[in-house]
Parts: C-alpha cells; structure tokens; sequence
C-alpha cells in the first residue's frame, strides 16, 4: 500500500510541476528558470530534477500534455468538420499566447535536443493520432466543399490560419474587447470551413 502512495505522490507533484512551468512559460518572457519553478512548487531545485532530469524534457513533456488536450478534441468531432474546426481553434485562439509559446518552444528543442527521442517519439505518436481521427471528416468536407486541397495541404492551411490568427490576437489583445475578439475567431473558423 506505502508503494502506491508513493507513485501517487510521485505523480502529483509531476503533474504539480509541469502545470506550474506551463504557466511560467506562458506569463514570462524570459526562458524558464528551474530555481524559480522550484520556488512556485515548494520543492529544493534537486527535488525538482528528481522528476526531470533537464529543462528540454520538462518542455517535451508540456508540450506532450497539450498534444493530448488537442487528441481529446479530435476525439470529439461528431463527424462535423466545423464543430472539430470550431473547438480546436478556439482552444488555440482563447489562449493564444500559449499556442504562440508552444510553437515556438517545440521548434526551438526540435532543432537543439538529440537525446530526448522516447518522448520526442511519444510526442509525434499522439500527432499521429490526432491527424487519423479527423482525416476522414476532413476529407468528407473537402469532397463536399468540392475543394482541389489534399487533406494535408488542409491540414495545413488549418495551421497557418490558426497560427497566423493567434499572432494577430496576441499583438492586439490589449485593444480588442472579448466580443470583437470572439467575432474574429467566428471569421477565422469560417474561413477555414468554407474552404
């Protein structure tokens, strides 16, 4: 029984950190310190490298946990291209610092990390995942919208507008109200619908 709540206990205080770094990620400009997440989680900075051994795999594991977030979504989409289109934009959108930030941080360890492939792996496995469950309603709209787009290219064109809608959203946040704001992300969602 003391084995259990051990690995209870192990898995809070993982789940402790990789909420309160997500949110040091998301609110500082500045690169993540483990002294500073140490501090936010009541933990010695070496209690914190008990549960991660580097700040990249820290990051791989956030990055992981959104990427089941959006899993979840893709699960979720009835067979309806504009109810997944509507409720993964908005999860992007809402909170589009975040979406701005975890692009950003996985190019960054993608192109400087060489030793994290298990999660690396894990990470593109859950992708995979999440691009197969809405694959077929994608391409059951494109051949209704009667669109020349592969599902890639859409998937794409997904991507960049949503992408490129997060950065706007987040260089005007201060000046747009929340009803302007949701009128926006209603236009990005339809523009990507009626492709």
């Amino acid at each position: 029984m003391m084995n259990l709540d051990k690995q209870q206990k192990h898995l809070t205080n993982i789940h402790h950190i990789l909420e309160v770094a997500e949110q040091i990620i998301i609110d500082n400009e500045h690169e993540l310190v483990i002294s500073d997440l140490a501090k936010q989680v009541s933990m010695a900075k070496g209690t914190v490298y008990k549960y991660i051994k580097s700040k990249n795999q820290l990051y791989l594991e956030i990055l992981i946990k959104n990427e089941k977030r959006l899993l979840e979504i893709s699960m979720q989409h009835d067979g309806d291209m504009h109810n997944y289109l509507s409720k993964y934009m908005k999860f992007h959108l809402d909170d589009a610092l975040r979406t701005i930030k975890f692009h950003q941080l996985e190019e960054k360890i993608t192109n400087t990390e060489r030793n994290l492939k298990a999660l690396f792996q894990e990470l593109y496995v859950i992708r995979e995942k999440r691009i197969l469950a809405i694959r077929r309603i994608a391409m059951t709209h494109l051949k209704l919208r009667k669109s020349l787009l592969s599902v890639s290219d859409y998937f794409s064109y997904i991507w960049s507008i949503t992408y490129g809608a997060a950065l706007y959203l987040n260089s005007s946040h201060n000046t747009l109200s929340t009803k302007q704001k949701d009128t926006l992300i209603k236009s990005y969602i339809e523009l990507v619908v009626s492709i």
